[in-house]
């Protein structure tokens, strides 16, 4: 198994790390600073898998497949998280958790016929917009931010991720449909 791969199941594994330390005591700032740092420790090993393998001739299906799974699992803990905790809204994480399962559906469909999709840049720019937004809204939870300004803050920047994962739903739909086509 090469290095991105590794960092991918990497990833995975800080899912449940993160989770653990995000549910802890939401409002512990110890806890919210631990779970901040695993959540970008594991934003940054999908970067740095994407680029090694890109760089060093190491991609695979393997790795077409499981990193943006990765991705989802560990953008869905966080908003399910947030979601918990009252800082964003059901209706934005409803259009999020409908995207990702309708692209995985498709990624499924096409991996049964033996196709593997990369992801495409509108998935690369809504995981990053994602991830950024993400960390902000770890970021207003400390106390320099009043709390009603700090939901707010978040609550925006997870509609605005909503609206991008649709658009980019959207694409891969209309770019896979010979996926369906091919389905027996």
């Amino acid at each position: 198994m090469n290095l991105p791969n590794k960092l991918t199941i990497l990833r995975i594994i800080l899912v449940p790390v993160f989770m653990a330390f995000m549910l802890a005591i939401p409002q512990n700032g110890v806890f919210v600073t631990v779970s901040l740092l695993v959540f970008v420790i594991a934003s940054l090993t999908d970067t740095l898998d994407g680029y090694l393998a890109r760089k060093n001739g190491l991609v695979t299906d393997f790795g077409k497949l499981m990193d943006p799974l990765a991705d989802k699992m560990l953008t869905t803990a966080a908003y399910l998280g947030l979601l918990t905790m009252g800082r964003c809204s059901c209706w934005a994480v409803m259009l999020i958790l409908t995207r990702e399962f309708i692209v995985s559906g498709i990624r499924l469909v096409a991996a049964g016929n033996g196709t593997v999709i990369a992801a495409s840049v509108w998935g690369k720019v809504k995981t990053i917009f994602q991830m950024v937004s993400i960390i902000a809204a770890f970021l207003v939870m400390y106390p320099i931010c009043p709390e009603n300004t700090g939901i707010f803050i978040t609550d925006i920047l997870v509609w605005i991720s909503a609206v991008i994962t649709v658009i980019s739903g959207a694409d891969y739909v209309v770019k896979n449909l010979e996926v369906f086509k091919e389905a027996k």
